[in-house]
């Protein structure tokens, strides 16, 4: 490459990548450190068999994606954005509430717990010790302190292994998560950009996994500005198919559960309209034709999210950085949001 071709790392992406690159030990620091106060947790939903996710941002997209996971166990969860929670809300007695926020600091945050006290089952998810959220109620906080960089990198892996923890707590196996934590496996995604190179408008979407899709979309917006956004599969068939075309670009997450076969119908119906599609996929299936297929070994829940995260976070930072001079810089948006 000659100089005239070299090209300066944006400065919001070299921070992404300094996040990226020590969120997996992060996270395990933070499944080992959480166990007392998971364990806290674990108790209280024990008792009350009823959960309340709420968040903003990626911390939604966190609750969204480990929503499923807590019914598994026989958990009535439900996540909800917190700014829905203080407009229009849902009972919060006899419920066990998780408050997440990566920075503590947010100012649905903050309102909430001054408008309502909180509750004696009420626990925090924060990246920071010292943030309003872990003084004001009893919190599991992740390793390595708060998040600098704009888009949500190593703050949605390590609260996603925070809640492993709790999980761990209500006998699950965290083995295949944490080996998944332990073990990154890279994979290419040279074919998926080439995929996406003349597209103006992303939309991703899953099943099981579809809080993972709406991370992703989050993310690609933010460091993109482009309208990139997210529909469960349900919802994506439901009529909005009508906008595919070679211009939207479709990114799908199919893992090794029940609803895989309903992802593989959407890829082919996508593939059909022209719109190209990525699928990540650990299902252990046969990859779909004319589909960009990553491949992951076969697995599920949070062992499918931790292998899968990171790759589809260097496709969304690659995605931006070919559009965007200064992508991971926010011009209209702070990291974190103190206004409503």
């Amino acid at each position: 490459m000659n100089m005239a071709e070299e090209r300066t790392r944006p400065a919001g992406l070299a921070a992404i990548d300094r996040e990226m690159a020590r969120q997996h030990a992060d996270a395990i620091a933070s499944y080992e450190a959480a166990t007392p106060m998971a364990a806290k947790a674990a108790a209280s939903l024990k008792k009350t068999g009823r959960l309340l996710l709420i968040g903003m941002g990626g911390s939604h997209a966190v609750n969204r994606a480990v929503e499923p996971l807590y019914r598994a166990h026989g958990i009535d969860a439900v996540a909800l954005p917190l700014s829905e929670q203080l407009g229009q809300p849902l009972q919060v007695a006899g419920k066990t509430i998780f408050v997440t926020s990566q920075s503590g600091e947010s100012a649905e945050v903050v309102r909430w717990f001054d408008e309502t006290g909180g509750t004696q089952e009420t626990f925090g998810l924060t990246l920071e010790s010292r943030s309003f959220l872990a003084r004001t109620a009893p919190s599991l906080v992740g390793s390595g302190g708060t998040e600098l960089a704009f888009a949500a990198t190593r703050s949605l892996t390590v609260t996603f292994a925070l809640h492993l923890t709790i999980l761990t707590a209500l006998g699950e196996d965290p083995a295949a998560a944490l080996a998944a934590l332990s073990a990154p496996v890279d994979h290419d995604i040279a074919a998926a950009l080439a995929a996406f190179e003349n597209v103006s408008t992303i939309v991703t979407s899953g099943r099981r996994l579809q809080g993972v899709a709406e991370a992703l979309a989050l993310g690609l917006t933010e460091l993109s500005r482009r309208p990139c956004f997210s529909l469960e599969g349900g919802q994506l068939r439901h009529g909005p198919m009508e906008m595919l075309g070679p211009e939207i670009g479709v990114v799908l997450f199919r893992g090794l559960d029940e609803t895989a076969s309903l992802v593989t119908a959407m890829a082919v119906s996508v593939v059909e309209t022209g719109a190209p599609v990525i699928l990540f996929d650990a299902s252990g299936q046969a990859p779909v034709t004319g589909a960009v297929t990553i491949r992951f070994a076969p697995a599920t829940g949070l062992a499918a999210i931790f292998a899968m995260l990171p790759i589809a976070q260097r496709l969304m930072i690659a995605f931006a950085d070919a559009r965007v001079e200064n992508a991971g810089t926010p011009v209209r948006s702070t990291k974190i949001t103190r206004s409503e």
